[in-house]
């Protein structure tokens, strides 16, 4: 069949092609998926759709099945950081009543987002129910296949699209990415209520602090906090919650995201950090 238009994805409406019905479990979506992980950030700007795709990228590497999809409606970043913005997934039909999209892949990861269906210009203007249809029609839509984990980058904040996502999917747990800025950390203790919330009860697997501190190449023993140091810390201890990395501010990591290729295989600081991620999120749910 051929490519998908973006009037393809208007959030659960039906095309010539019946889309999956309403009243389908979302799970069911995901019923060959092992893992569902939760990446989410307290606030925009943290780097949190970076360390998602980075994330991915590394449990690949270590021979894992792996799909990412992009529930960040709004702010939609991972066909940027992977180098599939000019891609659009296809699509193919079950029976003459369903359709699925199939996710591209790249890096050995599958990737899904809003993006491929919207120009990179175009403001998705939704309310809450809406958006939070298309991000059910983008995972129970698209062939996952048999996977060991799939990453869930969502929007900063909390929202809509979190509560709907965190009550009708079985996580097995959540990341909130942070910087060491007070601003940030202030912003991530909603985010930790919002997962310890009494009707949601979703587990923290940890907290990764991105941008620790910047270390030139000419001077490779050096430290530079720039956005401070110690929040992830303190929240770590304030919480009881383990800190699953602290990543560097490193020139090529901004560079290369910039031209879709993921830093997790880069021999630097911050690919480093991508794996030793990778390795404590194995650790902790295999």
């Amino acid at each position: 069949m051929g490519k998908l238009d973006y009037s393809a994805m208007k959030p659960m409406q039906p095309t010539a092609k019946k889309q999956i019905k309403e009243e389908e479990p979302l799970i069911e979506g995901l019923k060959d998926v092992k893992h569902v992980i939760a990446i989410a950030s307290g606030k925009g700007g943290v780097g949190k759709s970076t360390v998602a795709v980075n994330l991915a990228v590394a449990l690949a590497l270590e021979g894992y099945k792996v799909g990412l999809a992009d529930a960040d409606i709004y702010g939609p970043s991972i066909p940027t950081l992977t180098g599939t913005l000019d891609q659009q997934p296809a699509v193919e039909p079950i029976d003459d009543q369903l359709e699925v999209f199939v996710p591209l892949e790249k890096y050995g990861v599958k990737w899904m987002s809003i993006g491929y269906f919207a120009k990179p210009e175009q403001a998705l203007i939704w309310r809450g129910p809406l958006a939070g249809s298309a991000l059910k029609q983008i995972l129970v839509q698209t062939r996952w296949g048999e996977l060991d984990f799939l990453l869930i980058d969502l929007p900063p904040g909390t929202g809509d699209i979190h509560l709907s996502l965190m009550q009708e999917i079985r996580l097995s747990g959540g990341i909130i990415v942070t910087t060491p800025q007070q601003i940030s950390v202030a912003d991530v203790e909603k985010c930790l209520n919002m997962f310890f919330h009494k009707d949601l009860e979703t587990r923290v697997l940890g907290i990764v602090e991105n941008m620790s501190w910047f270390t030139p190449e000419e001077l490779p023993d050096n430290k530079y906090y720039i956005f401070g140091k110690g929040g992830a810390k303190a929240l770590s201890e304030k919480y009881d919650i383990p800190i699953l990395a602290e990543i560097p501010l490193v020139q090529s990591v901004r560079e290369r995201a910039d031209e879709g290729i993921p830093s997790a295989n880069d021999k630097h600081p911050a690919g480093a950090a991508f794996k030793e991620l990778a390795a404590k999120v194995i650790k902790l749910l295999l």
